[in-house]
């Protein structure tokens, strides 16, 4: 079967078909009459894989290793039970970054509810931000 009846029955766009082939996910065989790329019926297994992969969080450097070690002939449960362990720990991390910062927006909202609108001047762009260092915003943690 060529790319689109590929992407079809693996219920994905045909360009995602041509990126997994172009970074290696998928490996078809090329027609020996007109050199269009031939995918078996295990790519369509493959490519719905990789999407499963993908909705659990996994990246694609992450699923290439797992497909590796597959093709291998070896079990990938090691690495996907580490991987995923990993993931969860980072995802932990930025929800409780994200949970940080929408306590200080919220609190900033209160705030900045019974402050009036005032003109930038040479000392202050925006007072709402500025009163943000006064209401204890720790502003050494932000990113530049």
């Amino acid at each position: 079967m060529h790319v689109k009846g590929l992407a079809n029955k693996a219920g994905v766009r045909s360009y995602v078909v041509r990126y997994y082939t172009q970074i290696g996910l998928l490996t078809p065989s090329r027609d020996s009459d007109n050199g269009y790329r031939q995918f078996s019926t295990t790519d369509i297994y493959r490519v719905r894989f990789i999407r499963r992969a993908k909705l659990l969080g996994f990246k694609l450097s992450d699923i290439q290793r797992i497909l590796a070690d597959a093709d291998a002939g070896q079990s990938p449960c090691r690495e996907v039970r580490q991987i995923i362990t990993r993931r969860a720990n980072e995802n932990r991390k930025r929800l409780q970054e994200l949970n940080a910062l929408q306590s200080r927006i919220e609190s900033a909202v209160d705030v900045w509810e019974s402050m009036p609108d005032q003109l930038p001047s040479h000392e202050s762009l925006c007072h709402l931000i500025d009163a943000v260092a006064e209401m204890g915003g720790d502003i050494g943690k932000v990113e530049l």
